[in-house]
């Protein structure tokens, strides 16, 4: 028997996740109201998709790294903003204050700048084509979630 490797590792914790969350969705009651798109189907198409996607990178064959079993100790020489652990609690961060922000911002403004902010400081610095970006996906989440699916997203300071 051959030894899993980090990825096949990495996919049968997510396809457990996946599983798990796969059974609570299926216990979500219906509305009793009549509803084109009721309340459980969004965690279940989450879930399944999760779990097809754990599949996927449990079979996906590993590329062999060059210099894999060497350390790196220039990424965490260089500034403190930008080492590895550094980015990991900037992320962590920047999530956290977009849930503060999400209410008296709206979702489009929030999710924008996390968006922005978040591409920009893992180094993406055509400016213009990261806030079309971030703006038009945003954008067509809000309108899809709204519009289509009738949830309610807080609208914050702009009036749609």
């Amino acid at each position: 028997m051959t030894r899993l490797n980090t990825n096949q590792w990495l996919a049968l914790v997510l396809g457990l996740l996946a599983a798990a969350y796969l059974a609570m969705a299926w216990q979500i009651p219906s509305f009793p109201l009549p509803r084109p798109v009721d309340s459980d189907l969004f965690p279940k198409v989450l879930g399944g998709a999760l779990l097809l996607l754990s599949v996927l990178l449990f079979f996906e064959k590993p590329a062999p790294l060059a210099g894999a079993d060497e350390i790196d100790h220039e990424a965490n020489q260089g500034p403190l903003l930008l080492t590895p652990w550094a980015r990991v609690v900037i992320t962590a961060l920047a999530i956290a204050a977009y849930a503060l922000l999400l209410v008296p911002m709206g979702f489009v403004l929030a999710s924008t700048l996390l968006c922005v902010g978040l591409t920009a400081y893992y180094g993406y610095r055509r400016h213009g084509v990261n806030l079309a970006t971030s703006l038009g996906v945003v954008l067509v989440l809000y309108l899809t979630m709204t519009r289509v699916m009738d949830v309610y997203l807080p609208t914050g300071v702009l009036p749609f």
